[in-house]
């Protein structure tokens, strides 16, 4: 167990790599592709996209769709540069999205490959009470290599999640949810075109190490959209004048105030259902509240990169130290040169403020594993962001469809601001 003053030295070596310049993803190659829109699929609805993630195909067995989850521990990669110990389902975290349409009977096969008990509750969907998946409340645990069948008809449609209700303190902060989406069994109007999922959450991870820690209740690090932190997500990619869904879904441990760029959007559902059209208000920032999901719909009609993020400053960063002392404004002259003697490679933080430390923060080594707090490459030098933030690409012309990069924004003539002196 690391003791205060050793968790405050590797916060304050792990800290001033404020602005390490990383190739944003998708620009260099060595990430896995977004995943690419599965066809629409006649007369129904248009798939839903988990950006960085993976839909659950069910097979159908006697008119029942079956899918198969597996809890299990696994290595993710949340950034080029951080690996991170989780557990989660099919390999991943979020688990994989699972799809499928109001009336569909369903079964749902949980295998458990962890090291201690689980269960699976269905969050917000409703069904006979002794699928609900609380353990010890509605069903036994499932216990290390065990089985268990959950089957129930869909009765609604809309978005929604799930999670363990067994040691759900430890399992939740270690990775294990994921998406629940139903679609309408009509087909709705107006269509929507391209249909995102994004599940956000939060993580514990100190400097230097690979396990979240799931003591930590309320002092978070590291700020996820699907499992990764930017510069490792994927951008959501649209084509001008499509009518675009992004479904948000919250199962940390704080609100998360979702904010778009360029467009103003109407909050057309929670995982209580559908807004009436009528109850619908145009917004440009979305708070989805903890154990919540939120629909937004707006058209995609102004071509740009435009950036998505939470509007919790702290939200849009990676690994910070949190007891650093705070040093604007204060003339640490000969103070910086006395605590180098004793930790080789320090740096003063934010004298006047951190914009300035960028190139000297590249050039800093750091704990093991531990990404710099901010910082992708642009196309103007670089992005001062992190963790919750990606960026919506929307282009007049895909040339190679919805599942490439399409690279960076080329501004028209007297769109883009200009230096006056």
């Amino acid at each position: 167990m690391w003791t205060r003053r050793q968790m405050l030295l590797s916060s304050l070596l792990a800290s001033p790599l404020l602005f390490w310049r990383r190739t944003a993803r998708g620009q260099d190659g060595d990430e896995e592709p977004q995943q690419a829109a599965r066809p629409r699929r006649a007369g129904a609805y248009t798939p839903v996209v988990t950006i960085d993630g993976a839909t659950l195909e069910p097979t159908v067995k006697d008119g029942v769709k079956e899918y198969h989850l597996v809890a299990e521990a696994f290595e993710q990669e949340f950034a080029p540069g951080m690996k991170v110990r989780c557990w989660g389902y099919n390999g991943r975290t979020p688990g994989p999205t699972i799809e499928a349409v109001e009336g569909d009977r369903i079964r749902l096969l949980v295998t458990n490959r962890l090291p201690e008990h689980t269960t699976v509750h269905w969050h917000g969907i409703l069904l006979p009470c002794g699928m609900d998946g609380v353990g010890g409340l509605n069903q036994a645990q499932i216990k290390p290599g065990e089985t268990y069948a959950y089957e129930f008809t869909l009765r609604q449609h809309g978005t929604f999640m799930y999670h363990p209700h067994a040691d759900e303190m430890v399992q939740m902060a270690v990775g294990m949810m994921g998406m629940f989406v139903v679609h309408p069994r009509e087909r709705p109007t107006p269509e929507i075109d391209r249909d995102f999922a994004i599940m956000l959450h939060e993580w514990a991870i100190h400097p230097g190490t690979y396990r979240p820690d799931p003591s930590v209740m309320l002092d978070f690090n590291i700020f996820t959209f699907n499992g990764k932190v930017f510069p490792g997500t994927s951008p959501l990619v649209v084509k001008t004048g499509d009518r675009v869904r992004i479904r948000l879904g919250n199962l940390s441990m704080d609100q998360h105030p979702m904010h778009l760029h360029g467009y103003s959007f109407k909050v057309a559902a929670t995982d209580g259902g559908r807004i009436p059209e009528a109850g619908q208000w145009p917004q440009t920032t979305v708070p989805v509240p903890v154990g919540s999901t939120r629909d937004i719909e707006f058209v995609a009609d102004v071509p740009g990169d435009w950036a998505f993020h939470c509007h919790k400053s702290h939200h849009t960063m990676n690994p910070m130290g949190h007891e650093i002392p705070n040093a604007m404004g204060a003339d640490l002259g000969q103070v910086e040169q006395r605590i180098r003697a004793l930790l080789p490679g320090y740096m003063a933080m934010g004298q006047t403020g951190m914009a300035d430390m960028q190139d000297m923060a590249e050039h800093m080594p750091g704990p093991e594993n531990t990404l710099p707090m901010m910082g992708g490459e642009g196309p103007f030098g670089n992005v001062e962001m992190g963790g919750m933030f990606t960026i919506l690409k929307v282009r007049d012309e895909l040339p190679r469809g919805y599942d490439q990069d399409p690279g960076w924004y080329e501004y028209p003539q007297g769109t883009r601001t200009w230096k006056v002196e």
